[in-house]
């Protein structure tokens, strides 16, 4: 097994994350089997009780691991699937040394950083790296591994000494490091400055680690006297100074890799002969260049609590973003705060609530996303009543099938107070109920979480064809609360559908109005499996609604399923479906990468 270690210095959001599943794309279309591991030196266990303002989205993976948003880049970029095992959490390491230590496991000895939690640390690298993760037997040829924070912090310090550990162990050739740092422009000279990644190099020498690659962000291209003056100071040869700046969208940044020949640099440092010298990016150049050129735009309202932070829907941008480049739309995202579309906000702040609403009614389409707590319900269920009665477009996921479903029960069948018990626990028409199996004591992984399988009731439905008429999906999950099935009847009695169950029949996964364009909700997370080749069908039933192309992508559905239903009638065969010049209202996502087109991958 080969290691490649991205770590990052002098600031932080620098983009390792995009840097390592960049690097990882590029081995792999060398020919290379590639898997990844995020380091987060956080306490917490896992992602999965932090706020998305204070750490971005959770990432839900397949086994219903909730992870840092950068895992989310690694299967976007590289088609993996990821296991809980794959993010490493100071918090899991040393909760995994207590246990063994209340085992009784060393003996008698005095558990210390060293060795003991470096050694697990190591241990666990090795263990992760094994796992198959991209759909063969046996492990992958090569192991990224991002190293989370800035070099410095002194959360990072058991990892830094465990991988400095870790690299003298394999040996040389086996341990490639790669170093992220800033080199900042004076605006008032325009000069580029070297001296904060000399010092962040010093660092890190200083730690036991010498980078093998320097990958420099900057926003311009670095001269090459300033090669020169890194290449001296850092111990660094040359060639192996990358520079990273600014390009018009983020699917360029393995292309610039590739341009600058880092591949050639990692293989060389890692002794490895590839069939592919030059890696085979076709597709992904065309994708990219593709979005270069789009001009004609869709609009999409994004109806969150979470507006004022775009990482924290990372997974639902990416997600539209793919969509909208297969539909060859340029991505518009308006971002609206759903308390600003309440009644309190018309009294306490007029003019944000004439934004909101202005911005609502604007758009081409609407998307209501996850979310937790009763802040901004009202406005989402404003958002669904809006969306339904003005035949626009609609996606709602997970709280957004929630509060569509409770506006279909207030607004049509009259039951003013119906609610979830989660935002009021008295409803005397509760539509949504918690689930029997949960916890309201823990938070921590205590949901429905991880892929599970949806049953679609029909094929006629929009859903069902946008899958490609199959009998049934996989989707990941991550909620505490679900439709009433005591209510479902009346429900579908007075004209919503429920296309898509659990293989009880009880849990209502997909919701449509079969009267309305484009009106699907569902309880589970699409947006985690969509990828850039191979959107998401539900987000790309959504942007073809906006875009008037809907009746072409269900013919193409239904036409795909004919080709791959056998001659003698059985049932389709499942089909690999899923997985800017994009603008972002409110500021471009993933800005460090991009200029003012802010195109994301």
């Amino acid at each position: 097994m080969k290691y490649v270690l991205v770590t990052g210095g002098v600031v932080s959001g620098l983009g390792k994350g995009v840097t390592a599943s960049s690097i990882g794309l590029i081995l792999k279309a060398c020919g290379l089997r590639v898997t990844s591991i995020k380091i987060d030196p956080y306490l917490n266990s896992d992602a999965g009780t932090m706020s998305p303002f204070e750490h971005g989205e959770v990432y839900v993976l397949d086994d219903g691991g909730e992870v840092d948003l950068d895992l989310g880049n690694y299967e976007r970029f590289l088609d993996l699937k990821l296991t809980r095992d794959n993010n490493i959490t100071t918090g899991k390491i040393y909760q995994s040394v207590i246990d063994k230590e209340r085992r009784g496991d060393y003996l008698g000895k005095t558990v210390q950083v060293v060795p003991h939690i470096t050694d697990a640390i190591q241990e666990w690298i090795e263990r992760a790296a094994a796992i198959p993760v991209d759909g063969k037997d046996g492990p992958a040829d090569v192991c990224v591994i991002e190293l989370g924070g800035t070099i410095g912090d002194i959360e990072s310090m058991p990892f830094i000494e465990a991988l400095g550990q870790f690299s003298h162990r394999v040996g040389h050739g086996n341990f490639c490091l790669i170093h992220v740092s800033l080199v900042p422009v004076l605006s008032v000279v325009g000069e580029q400055k070297t001296k904060p990644t000399q010092h962040s190099v010093r660092g890190l020498r200083s730690l036991g680690l010498s980078p093998d690659i320097l990958a420099c962000r900057s926003t311009t291209e670095l001269d090459e006297t300033i090669k020169e003056k890194l290449s001296r100071f850092c111990h660094v040869q040359r060639e192996n100074i990358i520079t990273l700046y600014d390009v018009s969208n983020i699917w360029r940044v393995p292309l610039l890799l590739r341009d600058q020949k880092a591949h050639e640099a990692i293989l060389k440092v890692l002794n490895l002969n590839c069939e592919n010298r030059v890696p085979a990016l076709v597709d992904w150049t065309s994708r990219a260049d593709l979005s270069d050129r789009l001009t004609d735009t869709v609009r999409i309202a994004m109806v969150g609590k979470y507006t004022g932070l775009s990482d924290s829907y990372l997974s639902v941008l990416k997600a539209l973003l793919h969509a909208s480049v297969a539909c060859h739309r340029k991505l518009c995202v308006d971002w609206v705060p759903a308390c600003d579309l309440e009644d309190a906000t018309l009294q306490e702040n007029p003019d944000s609530y004439k934004k909101a609403w202005k911005l609502l009614k604007g758009a081409d389409a609407i998307l209501v996303p996850g979310g937790f707590g009763d802040r901004g319900v009202e406005g989402k269920i404003l958002a669904a009543k809006y969306a339904r009665e003005n035949l626009v477009p609609y996606l709602g996921i997970c709280l957004g099938m929630q509060t569509a479903v409770i506006e279909f029960a207030r607004s049509v069948l009259g039951l003013k107070n119906a609610n979830s018990t989660e935002f009021d626990p008295n409803t005397k028409n509760p539509c949504v109920i918690f689930m029997p199996e949960g916890s309201k004591t823990h938070m921590g992984g205590t949901m429905r979480l991880g892929s599970r399988r949806t049953y679609f009731q029909c094929t006629s439905s929009k859903s069902a064809k946008l899958y490609g008429n199959v009998s049934f999906v996989d989707e990941r999950h991550r909620h505490r609360y679900e439709v009433n099935p005591d209510m479902v009847q009346q429900l579908e009695e007075a004209g919503l559908s429920f296309t898509g169950k659990d293989e009880s029949g009880c849990r209502m996964e997909i919701v449509e109005l079969p009267s309305h364009p484009y009106f699907i909700a569902v309880q589970f997370h699409p947006e985690f499996k969509s990828r850039p080749g191979k959107p998401s069908p539900l987000f790309s039933g959504l942007v073809a609604a906006a875009c008037g192309q809907l009746d072409a992508l269900l013919k193409k559905g239904s036409s795909r399923t004919r080709r791959m239903t056998s001659s003698n009638g059985s049932s389709p065969i499942k089909p690999h479906f899923y997985g800017n010049a994009t603008t972002l209202t409110n500021g471009a996502l993933d800005g460090i990468y991009c200029n003012g087109n802010g195109l994301h991958a």
